[in-house]
């Protein structure tokens, strides 16, 4: 078998052990290192390679390589690079979603729980030396006995599931697949069988979405989604700015027409700083950074290591985009 040119970009943070693991997975076939600073070395190793392995999404210089058949961008949320042209040459194209599956699950709960206890307003208070209670504090609801609905039940969500039913919560979730429900869901609605995400919609007290950002899930949570919600409901949102109508959000918070809102994301992203998302009431932002899982590097490593064994075996990938996860609507 002729040797292949794999490329890897050296901003990945594949480096000592992990280095070495990748080399020796590499094998007979020939690892080129550059850094995507290096424009240079860049197109010339593009001349030759196969395979690249990016720290980032792909761009134009990838989608003209003549040799190239699979790109790995080793990051979640592969919406950049879900571009048309990608599925017209097609190119192999696939991403490292899962690597940080725990840590945004926590991310969730740590919304959950702050916006149930209306802990913002316990803290502001603590800063001014007040020892009171609200009288919005007489309705709070611990998570137990309550109904998440999670929109998107790839590694993320079925972190989320499995850690929301410790809480003891009832647990709802959508996917496109019509498969087997995965540990800690008690029941399950997909695409393939024609269900929408109305009835989560209608029973969730907490939403989260985490759920890929496409031409099919831009702004799925709009005004209407919003106003079949219980007025009581809290989102949470670690997907993509997108995936919410930034507008219709902020004007349900307003008119207390839901309780709460986290979100990791913003549309644009970040918000300008007169943005009216800054000063909305019950909402809290994180600037699209979720705690480190100790272990990630080698996380990645592992989807990249097993997907190079089964692109030398002919085997679909793990990870891999598809023309479902088209993106026409920006950059």
């Amino acid at each position: 078998m002729a040797q292949r040119a794999l490329m890897i970009d050296t901003e990945t943070p594949f480096k000592g052990a992990n280095w070495d693991r990748l080399a020796e997975a590499v094998g007979p076939d020939r690892l080129i290192a550059v850094s995507s600073r290096d424009a240079k070395a860049v197109e010339d190793a593009l001349k030759e390679a196969e395979i690249a392995i990016l720290a980032g999404d792909l761009d134009q210089r990838y989608l003209a390589a003549p040799k190239l058949r699979w790109v790995h961008c080793d990051h979640a949320g592969l919406t950049r690079s879900a571009r048309p042209e990608v599925f017209e040459r097609g190119l192999i194209v696939t991403g490292s979603a899962g690597r940080s599956g725990p840590a945004l699950a926590e991310h969730v709960l740590m919304f959950s729980l702050m916006l149930s206890t209306r802990y913002p307003d316990v803290y502001e208070a603590q800063k001014r030396h007040e020892w009171r209670r609200t009288p919005e504090m007489s309705g709070l609801r611990a998570l137990y006995g309550r109904t998440i609905g999670i929109i998107g039940m790839g590694h993320t969500g079925r972190e989320l599931a499995t850690r929301a039913k410790a809480f003891g919560m009832r647990v709802l979730g959508y996917r496109r697949r019509d498969l087997p429900n995965p540990a800690g869901v008690d029941r399950m609605f997909s695409a393939d069988r024609g269900e929408t995400i109305d009835p989560i919609l209608d029973e969730a007290d907490i939403l989260a979405l985490v759920v890929n950002l496409s031409d099919t899930t831009y702004h799925l949570i709009d005004d209407r989604a919003i106003r079949r919600m219980k007025p009581s409901a809290i989102i949470v949102n670690l997907s993509r700015g997108g995936i919410i109508d930034q507008q219709a959000l902020i004007s349900a918070l307003k008119e207390k027409r839901l309780a709460g809102a986290g979100v990791d994301v913003t549309d644009p992203e970040p918000p300008a700083a007169d943005d009216p998302i800054w000063g909305t009431p019950n909402l809290l932002i994180t600037p699209h950074f979720t705690a480190a899982m100790p272990d990630r590097a080698e996380r990645s490593l592992d989807v990249i290591i097993e997907n190079l064994r089964r692109y030398r075996a002919g085997q679909p990938l793990l990870n891999r985009v598809t023309e479902e996860d088209v993106w026409t609507r920006g950059p």
